[in-house]
């Protein structure tokens, strides 16, 4: 498989932190690998980085890490220099590092972890991309996958609203930047996953589970891979004519309003007809 042969990737958050279930993270790095391009794996963790380089490299493909705190703007130079430096360009960059870090309405919220949520959601996509983007141009051009979620299109299952601010956010970026250098051969778009099972997500009782999959018109559970699958299609020449695009991977949800969905998650729905 070469639908990305001779590409360059960044794929931030890639580190491995499951045995069990893949993140968006690594299973997008595996997956651009398989394709044929060479990746940098980057992550705050340095363990979690390197067992994804192993993962990648044990099955025939190229791969180093870098680590990086990606609220730091040096670090966000850093990664761009080192994965110039050790491929030679860059062609790639999958802006996928999230957090969520405390919750609650807006009545509930702390300003430390408010500042950091949108410094690692947001502003992190905005200064990789400050450095991606002249390294793309230099390589003849590129695409930038940034990722959001449902939840910062709509209000989400968890009452969380600097998540949903930060992820929100991710999406007028996508537009103003695909605009913005689309004379400079940079496409620009963006991923908004749904309900998908994923290491963020494991702690997620069966209970929670069902009732995530029985809210999507599909009634099935996500996983990383879906989102990475979506991450090749937009980072490939197949797609060489679309940018600014938002796209959700989501089984439907975005599609349907709560009065659509009561049938799905109700025993007997005929008391609503």
């Amino acid at each position: 498989m070469t639908r990305l042969a001779n590409k360059v990737a960044i794929v931030t958050g890639a580190g491995t932190r499951s045995k069990n279930v893949s993140g968006v993270g690594v299973a997008t790095a595996i997956e651009f690998a398989k394709q044929g391009a060479k990746v940098l794996i980057v992550d705050m963790d340095e363990t979690a980085a390197k067992t994804s380089v192993e993962v990648i490299t044990e099955n025939g493909g190229d791969a180093a890490y870098y680590v990086a705190d990606v609220s730091r703007v040096s670090d966000c130079r850093g990664m761009v220099e080192a994965a110039v430096e050790r491929f030679g360009k860059l062609d790639i960059l999958m802006n996928n590092v999230g957090v969520t870090i405390g919750s609650g309405v807006v009545t509930e919220i702390e300003e430390e972890s408010w500042d950091r949520m949108l410094d690692i959601n947001l502003k992190s996509m905005v200064f990789i991309s400050k450095y991606a983007v002249p390294a793309m141009i230099e390589s003849g051009g590129g695409s930038i996958i940034n990722i959001s979620s449902v939840d910062g299109i709509r209000a989400g299952m968890a009452h969380s609203v600097s998540y949903s601010a930060s992820k929100g956010g991710v999406i007028p970026l996508t537009m103003a930047m695909a605009v913005e250098h689309g004379r400079d051969n940079v496409r620009v778009n963006c991923i908004a996953p749904g309900m998908i099972y994923t290491a963020m997500v494991e702690v997620v009782d069966e209970k929670r589970r069902k009732l995530r999959r029985d809210i999507a018109p599909l009634g099935t559970e996500g996983t990383a891979e879906d989102i990475a699958m979506a991450a090749v299609y937009l980072a490939s020449d197949e797609l060489k004519w679309v940018t600014g695009v938002l796209l959700p991977v989501d089984a439907g949800l975005m599609a349907a309003g709560p009065q659509a969905i009561l049938s799905n998650i109700m025993e007997d729905d005929r008391k609503f007809i």
